[in-house]
């Protein structure tokens, strides 16, 4: 029986940890900032309205201490359609390298093999200078390890790129679930070195907001290659609908249902984390974002399968690359009651009574 199935068994139910999907309500300020923009007969911006840019870059500055120019951030259908496609907007092909993460989420490959090119693995600048790639894919937070880079470690791949010409982006859509060390954007100036140049991040309101089904991120930075992004995806309709442009400048706009979201998750984190390390779990990184990245030494499926007896679904860590395959992922992604259900569950699993 697929551990999905076995896991709904459960006579209490299943407890789905699984997948990152929030939740939690969506903020009563941006669903009345949507109802409000419903009217809305006439095409869309494809660059979003002048407010909506604005937005974005002092969220930005407020957020993160980074200095855009609002002609330099670019909306997007949720962060996910742009992961998966840039390398083709970019015009990126056969005989292109990609550089995505050794643990990483697989659109980032699923995007270079749409356009032609080749997926290699690396997570150092000594790793690049052995693949020599067009495209260099960061993810800090990461999925699904949790693991926060360093600004040295940021500023020396920003540093190769630069050199060898290779456009850097990084996927930041976890930067504001932050716990045991402080996510940087690689728009800081202390890892660009005061420049955009060759570079572009990419962020989600899905998690911090609650705004999945939205569909609404962004990405900013090097001005020229906005310009390059915003021209093609004109010709091809990839448009965010007005009124979810006006729902997400209520979003940016206000910091504190963001800090309300934030302590949710960290609740449910605090909850989470003890009872998996009493299970005999080992968890490695789980710095920032919203999961957590265990093992106990034996193969993923092994686990996924233990835990799914016990009616808690988690991810396989191989779906992440092989160097996941004796590791799970734990979302805290559940309600409050489903946290503490598996908190209970995972009682049995204790060493002492495997």
């Amino acid at each position: 029986m697929p551990a999905g199935d076995r896991a709904r068994s459960h006579p209490d139910g299943i407890v789905d940890l699984s997948v990152g999907t929030p939740v939690d309500p969506t903020p009563l300020i941006v669903r009345e900032a949507l109802a409000a923009a419903a009217d809305a007969p006439g095409y869309p911006f494809t660059a979003g309205t002048q407010g909506l840019r604005t937005s974005i870059a002092e969220c930005m500055a407020r957020r993160h201490d980074v200095q855009l120019d609002p002609e330099a951030v670019l909306p997007t259908i949720g962060s996910k359609e742009l992961v998966a496609w840039l390398p083709t907007l970019l015009g990126l092909g056969s005989g292109d390298v990609v550089a995505v993460p050794g643990l990483a989420y697989p659109t980032y490959e699923v995007g270079a093999l749409l356009a032609g090119c080749q997926v290699v693995r690396a997570d150092s600048a000594d790793d690049m200078a052995q693949i020599r790639p067009a495209l260099i894919w960061l993810n800090s937070p990461a999925n699904p390890s949790g693991r926060v880079l360093t600004v040295d470690e940021m500023a020396s791949i920003v540093e190769w790129g630069r050199a060898n010409d290779a456009l850097v982006v990084s996927d930041e859509c976890y930067i504001d679930l932050a716990w045991t060390a402080s996510p940087v954007s690689l728009l800081h100036s202390s890892v660009s070195g005061g420049s955009d140049e060759g570079l572009l991040a990419v962020h989600s309101l899905s998690k911090r907001s609650n705004f999945a089904g939205y569909r609404f991120g962004f990405t900013a930075g090097d001005a020229d290659l906005v310009a390059r992004l915003l021209e093609v995806r004109k010709h091809v309709g990839m448009i965010v609908p007005s009124p979810v442009q006006a729902a997400a400048i209520a979003a940016l706009d206000d910091d504190a249902h963001v800090a309300e979201q934030v302590e949710v998750y960290r609740r449910r984190r605090d909850l989470l984390l003890p009872a998996i390390e009493r299970a005999g779990f080992q968890i490695e990184h789980s710095q920032a974002g919203l999961y957590l990245w265990c093992t106990r030494g034996d193969s993923c499926w092994q686990t996924v399968d233990e835990l799914a007896e016990i009616g808690i679904l988690v991810a396989p860590g191989d779906f992440y690359g092989e160097a996941g395959a004796r590791h799970v992922r734990f979302a805290l992604t559940a309600t409050d009651e489903r946290v503490e259900a598996a908190v209970t569950r995972l009682t049995v699993l204790a060493p002492s009574g495997r």
